[in-house]
């Protein structure tokens, strides 16, 4: 472990098909000396991408390789570059290491708390380059094995986030980068797939069109087809505190999860490199 935190930077299960899913945003671990400068409301982590490793299960049973962060994105943000470029520019984002909520409320109970450039530069070090390293390593072997791979970037997101868009999301936001990510008949089959998702919505290439991880590592013309999922938490789980799972709502879109996960396999399966 380093000086910053106490808990390596991820957990990974290393899967047989060439599908990797990545989930940058499932963390809540903050360490202690972190924790200690919070406020309350930032104690309890409330921007997580809750749950994901529970609601994608299945997806080891189809063979995907699957890379999970532990730490919160309050630590760092593992779907931002590494300089905190803005990936939205123009429109209201948050920070490599944030400072503020979704609900743009502090998360650093004293303004003089905020994170230093060193600060900043010294957890890049210890939780974003070993996730990175990892996440470009599994890739790499799986493209060394099958040729053609994909990366799938799961994420979830409360519903209604006056901060960032207007009225309620669609459930299920595919971002494929505009369509440099992925090959453009990968991303139509998924489209076609999600609006078939009984009392869900959908769209590709909407408010959410991929972070840093989807951009960066979607080669398609390299044979990696990477593609971002944000879906609006009301999906699976509670979206306000205790943030409980809801196993019987999580079971109507599991299916249709599936299906988008089985066709990126199917896809790679019939475009080898």
């Amino acid at each position: 472990m380093t000086d910053i935190t106490d808990i390596p930077a991820f957990t990974f299960h290393q899967g047989t098909a060439p599908l990797l899913l990545s989930m940058p945003h499932a963390g809540t671990h903050v360490p202690p000396a972190i924790a200690a400068r919070l406020t309350g409301e930032a104690r309890q982590v409330p921007d997580t991408d809750w749950h994901l490793p529970l609601l994608y299960a299945f997806a080891r049973h189809m063979g995907a390789s699957i890379l999970v962060a532990t730490h919160s994105r309050y630590v760092v943000d593992l779907n931002r570059p590494p300089d905190g470029a803005s990936l939205y520019p123009g429109q209201s984002v948050t920070g490599l290491c944030p400072v503020d909520t979704f609900d743009d409320t502090p998360l650093y109970a004293d303004p003089a708390d905020v994170p230093t450039d060193a600060e900043i530069a010294a957890r890049r070090d210890a939780v974003w380059s070993p996730y990175h390293a990892q996440l470009r390593a599994e890739l790499d072997r799986l493209k060394a094995v099958h040729g053609t791979v994909a990366l799938w970037d799961a994420h979830s997101i409360r519903s209604v986030l006056p901060r960032f868009f207007e009225g309620q999301l669609p459930d299920l936001n595919l971002g494929t980068g505009k369509g440099t990510s992925c090959a453009l008949p990968l991303a139509e089959k998924l489209l076609e797939i999600a609006k078939t998702a009984p009392g869900h919505t959908s769209v590709l290439n909407g408010r959410f069109t991929g972070g840093y991880i989807t951009r960066h590592y979607g080669q398609p013309e390299a044979g990696i087809h990477a593609v971002q999922l944000e879906m609006t938490q009301c999906s699976y789980m509670q979206e306000a505190l205790p943030f409980d799972y809801l196993p019987e709502r999580a079971a109507r879109i599991q299916p249709t999860l599936q299906r988008m996960l089985q066709a990126v396999l199917d896809f790679v399966a019939t475009h080898p490199r």
